[in-house]
C-alpha cells in the first residue's frame, strides 16, 4: 500500500487503491435503491389505501393504466385519449408479451368511471386486471 520502504524495491508500487472506487459504487447503489421505487410515480395520483396483500413492484415494462381525477388517461407515462385507449392497451399487450393490466385510479375519481372502464376492458377481452392501491399505515 503506497510506498514500501524496507522491502528492497525502489520506487512507487503500482497497485490500485480500490477503497475510493468501492465507496463510490456503494453510494451509487444506495441512490439507485432509494430512487428506483419512485421512478414510475411520475403521474401524481392519490390512490385508495388498503391493507397490504402482496408486494407489487411497478416496472416500466408492465402495462400500467393510470386515470387522474381530471379524467386523463395514461398508459405508462404517455397520455392517451379515451377513444384510443383499448387499441393502445391491446398493442402494449403484444409489445410487452403480457395479458395483465395494472389499473391505478385516483381516489377522487367517481366509481362509475372506473366500473365503466373495467367493463370496456373486459368486453375487449382484457380479463386480467390488477387494481393498484397504496398500503394503509398501521394504527397503534
Amino acid at each position: 500500500m503506497g510506498m514500501q520502504m524496507g522491502s528492497g524495491k525502489k520506487g512507487p508500487v503500482s497497485d490500485i487503491n480500490v477503497t475510493p472506487l468501492v465507496d463510490v459504487m456503494l453510494v451509487l447503489l444506495v441512490i439507485f435503491m432509494v430512487t428506483a421505487p419512485m421512478m414510475f410515480s411520475g403521474i401524481n395520483l392519490k390512490l385508495p389505501k388498503t391493507q397490504k396483500v402482496n408486494n407489487l413492484g411497478l416496472k416500466q415494462e408492465l402495462v400500467i393504466l393510470s386515470i387522474t381525477e381530471a379524467d386523463q388517461y395514461f398508459l405508462g407515462k404517455d397520455q392517451v385519449k379515451l377513444d384510443n385507449l383499448i387499441p393502445e392497451i391491446l398493442k402494449q399487450f403484444k409489445t410487452a408479451n403480457t395479458d395483465v393490466i395494472y389499473l391505478r385510479a385516483d381516489y377522487g375519481l367517481r366509481y362509475e368511471k372506473v366500473a365503466k372502464l373495467i367493463a370496456s376492458l373486459k368486453k375487449a377481452g382484457v380479463s386480467n386486471i390488477a387494481l393498484v392501491t397504496e398500503v394503509e399505515k398501521e394504527q397503534k
